[in-house]
């Protein structure tokens, strides 16, 4: 059975680009705009990793992640972040939530489907 990923980003263009990319690699993708979509999205459709952008409206990547790891059923599931931003300082807060791992924007397709695999196990 194909592994389910989340992406979830404001911009219509980078949840699209994302969901091609792991779609081609036989992942199963469903897609939220902001963090708070993204919990009613993971409560009709559960999914093995989440991939998550920082700055959202309505519920940004580290408040999405610091919700889903206050969730018993969301503790163990890899969470990797997508965004522009390189910041040491913001990069602390993604790893404090609770985010396993850390990707920059634009993103290389290869490592992507890599890291996903990766955390898929």
């Amino acid at each position: 059975m194909a592994k389910r990923v989340l992406t979830v980003d404001d911009s219509r263009t980078m949840r699209e680009m994302v969901a091609f990319t792991l779609g081609k690699a036989g992942f199963e993708v469903s897609e939220a705009e902001d963090g708070r979509h993204a919990l009613k999205v993971l409560q009709a459709v559960p999914a093995d990793v989440v991939i998550t952008d920082l700055n959202m409206p309505n519920m940004d990547g580290v408040a999405l992640i610091r919700a889903l790891r206050a969730d018993p059923k969301w503790r163990a599931v890899p969470i990797l972040m997508l965004t522009t931003e390189s910041d040491a300082g913001k990069k602390a807060d993604g790893k404090n939530a609770g985010a396993t791992g850390w990707l920059v924007k634009p993103f290389d397709p290869a490592k992507l489907i890599d890291i996903v695999k990766r955390v898929c196990g």
